[in-house]
């Protein structure tokens, strides 16, 4: 059996003063981390609350957003040495930073031997629009101690193209961190991870950002998950651990990685195997056919699953 247990903090965004406050709440989390857990994972966007510590933050608005790249360097040494000091690997949410002249929402995964593995959010949501983000182009499957995972931020779970490309190329669990300001919002999302989850065959961790902080941060709305397919090996409703509504606190769950792969041949339902079984079908229909020499397809297609030894 390989058991995998995984732990995500359900993060609320608050004001703050410094950058201290921020470092002092992420180790709140962490102190309530098991210590065996294999993985720990942040919500995306948990660093917003880093806006409030500039002088009168209460007249900037949403878009001034961007500002909080100005943090990148202290958000990511703080991250390299958590990781390094827990032994543990880190998904530390995401942050908006500046890469030339356009900026990103970017996962990190940060692993104990020191490593920084960057995730450029591939398909952004709308209403992200209003600080200019720019899309990232690739998707990639990590070996990352016990497990292969993938990592699709919030609304790259609504696309099934995602998680397919990240499944095929061998992810495992697919790790979430995700920011929805409604409970509209938060449901898409979940019932799109579920989705994910029966399609592929694989772990689903759904992590949220949650508070209500004010003008002019947005509002978060979750409940953190850890989910299975709904097959006979796993609970009915395919939930491993739930958080509650919009409450601080850690969830934690052990999932087995050898049974997906016995489901995958002998489950009531073997969607991963039938889905590749049938593609000849599919193609016939592929409504990307007359692009598949489109550059940005080729892209995101072509590279879409090294793995990280």
């Amino acid at each position: 059996m390989r058991s995998v247990q995984i732990s995500a903090c359900q993060f609320p965004i608050e004001r703050m003063a410094s950058f201290n406050d921020f470092r002092t709440r992420v180790g709140w989390f962490l102190e309530q981390v098991p210590r065996d857990s294999d993985y720990v994972l942040f919500p995306e966007l948990f660093t917003v609350g880093l806006l409030t510590t500039y002088p009168n933050s209460e007249r900037l608005s949403s878009a001034d957003l961007t500002r909080i790249d100005e943090f990148t360097p202290q958000y990511l040494e703080l991250f390299r040495g958590v990781a390094r000091d827990r032994n543990q690997f880190i998904v530390a949410g995401s942050h908006l930073e500046r890469h030339g002249d356009r900026y990103f929402n970017v996962a990190h995964i940060f692993t104990p031997d020191g490593r920084d593995i960057p995730h450029k959010k591939t398909h952004i949501f709308p209403a992200e629009s209003q600080w200019q983000t720019a899309e990232g182009d690739d998707l990639e499957v990590c070996e990352l101690g016990p497990a292969k995972v993938g990592v699709a931020t919030c609304y790259e779970a609504e696309i099934p193209e995602v998680c397919r490309i990240l499944a095929v190329g061998g992810a495992e669990i697919i790790l979430c961190p995700s920011f929805t300001f409604s409970e509209r919002g938060f449901w898409r999302v979940r019932h799109c991870a579920q989705a994910r989850c029966i399609e592929n065959q694989i772990y689903f961790v759904h992590c949220c950002t949650i508070g209500h902080p004010g003008a002019p941060l947005p509002d978060g709305f979750g409940r953190s998950s850890i989910l299975s397919p709904c097959d006979t090996a796993w609970p009915a409703n395919g939930i491993v651990a739930e958080a509650e509504t919009n409450r601080a606190m850690v969830v934690t769950g052990k999932v087995d990685i050898d049974e997906l792969y016995e489901n995958r041949k002998t489950g009531a339902a073997t969607t991963f195997r039938d889905r590749i079984r049938r593609e000849p079908v599919y193609r016939k229909y592929d409504p990307y056919r007359p692009q598949r020499q489109d550059a940005a397809t080729a892209s995101v297609a072509g590279r879409a699953a090294p793995a990280h030894a």
